[in-house]
């Protein structure tokens, strides 16, 4: 199993470095709106528990 693994992480890199080589805006815009879904989710999680504690 650790091999098909292994050649799975491979093919998921080379497509991620073919797409960065072929359009690198459009990758760097993924990645910023990426980015953006993680901060936002954990703001939400901190006003989760700050809702919580009666903090807010």
């Amino acid at each position: 199993m650790s091999k098909v693994k292994k050649i799975i992480l491979w093919v998921v890199a080379g497509f991620f470095a073919y797409a960065v080589f072929n359009s690198p805006d459009q990758a760097a815009g993924i990645v910023s709106d990426i980015w953006g879904v993680l901060v936002q989710a954990f703001y939400a999680i901190l006003q989760f528990f700050d809702s919580l504690l009666s903090r807010t």
